[in-house]
Formats: C-alpha cells, sequence, structure tokens
C-alpha cells in the first residue's frame, strides 16, 4: 500500500549514501525528489546524526568535503520528528530501531535497502516500507 501525499518519507542511510555516492540508480532518482520537495522528508536527530557520521567515515575527506553541502541542503529540507515513543527493540540490528522510531513518530513510510531488518517492524507495528525501485515506480505514476 502506498501512502497518500502530502508524501512523507524516512530515507534509511543506505538509500541516502548509495543516491549521493552512485549516479543512474533509483536511490540518486530520489534525491533529486527530495531536492525537488516531491516529498516531505522526515528526519529525527538521531539520524541526521547518523547520515553525517556515515559519510564521513566512509568516505575520503576530499569526496566529504564535496558531499557535505549536498547533505546539509537535503537536511535543511526535512522536517525534524520529535521522538515521543520508542517502539525499542523491534528490529534485529539494534542500530535501525531509531529509523524505526523516526518513521512511527512521523507516520511516514521508510524508503530502505534493507527490507529484511524491517519485517518485524511492518508486521508487528504496521510499518509502511519500501525500497528505492517501488519508490521510484510509484512517484513515476504520480
Amino acid at each position: 500500500m502506498f501512502p497518500t501525499f502530502p508524501l512523507l518519507l524516512v530515507i534509511d542511510t543506505n538509500v541516502l549514501f548509495e543516491g549521493l555516492t552512485k549516479q543512474g540508480n533509483a536511490a540518486s532518482l530520489i534525491i533529486d525528489a527530495w531536492l525537488t520537495e516531491l516529498f516531505q522528508a522526515q528526519v529525527s536527530n538521531a539520524l541526521a546524526y547518523e547520515y553525517t557520521d556515515v559519510f564521513s567515515r566512509k568516505l575520503s575527506y576530499d569526496r566529504w568535503q564535496r558531499i557535505q553541502p549536498v547533505l546539509g541542503t537535503l537536511l535543511s529540507k526535512a522536517q525534524l520528528v520529535n521522538i515521543y515513543y520508542s517502539w525499542r527493540p523491534t528490529s534485529p540490528d539494534p542500530g535501525d530501531d531509531h529509523v524505526i522510531d523516526c518513521a512511527m513518530n512521523a507516520n511516514a513510510t521508510l524508503v530502505t535497502l534493507n527490507i529484511k531488518d524491517f519485517k518485524r517492524a511492518k508486521s508487528a507495528l504496521g510499518l509502511r516500507v519500501m525500497t528505492p525501485v517501488e519508490l521510484v515506480t510509484q512517484l513515476s505514476k504520480k
């Protein structure tokens, strides 16, 4: 089931990383859609910190310096989600629980490349989860 408009999405770090470091894939199209505000990105403090942490650790200093302004622009277009309630532990990967908290508190759909770690939250909590390809397919129909 696809969410209604306005489209509220939580973009998992793996999608953001692929979208900003590779071209010509569904994740990079999602970054373009985020920049042009085709959806409203939802980001918690923990998720924003994770974005920065992952990029600063995984990229060379020069590449991180080039991507940092783009990440800043994306975050400036995102809506900050306050976490009022936590559903932990829900994911087999404890590092994903803050992503679930963000999506659930924002009543948003999670876009991730790693569907398997969110199966329990999907069935137990009703978390809406989709892959980048599913999202791009749905956006192209709108």
